[in-house]
């Protein structure tokens, strides 16, 4: 986990909804079947898109920043891409914070 390159990609308000979202898509993607399913691949980008009012392009560099910085795994199947968060590295920036901020 690169600290710089994380604390730059938590701070963007759209960002930051993004990770809530993916925190809980169950609960901010209710018409999204597959949401709350634990092998879901995650949500398209496509929904993540509607959600946010954002064009396709602003909300992919968004993913790519926060996927760049570890925060969100991606999984392409066929033309479509799933994101979701990466817990993992949720859960070494929570000790970081804990520990050495």
């Amino acid at each position: 986990m690169e600290q710089i390159e994380v604390f730059k990609a938590l701070s963007n308000k759209t960002r930051l909804q993004i990770l809530a979202w993916l925190k809980e898509p169950e609960k901010f993607f209710p018409d999204y079947k597959f949401a709350n399913e634990p092998e879901c691949l995650g949500v398209c980008v496509g929904h993540i898109q509607q959600k946010a009012g954002l064009t396709q392009s602003t909300v992919s560099e968004y993913l790519a920043i926060l996927q760049r910085a570890g925060l969100v795994t991606a999984t392409r199947s066929g033309q479509w891409t799933y994101y979701k968060r990466n817990e993992e590295t949720f859960a070494l920036l929570s000790n970081l914070i804990a520990s050495d901020l």
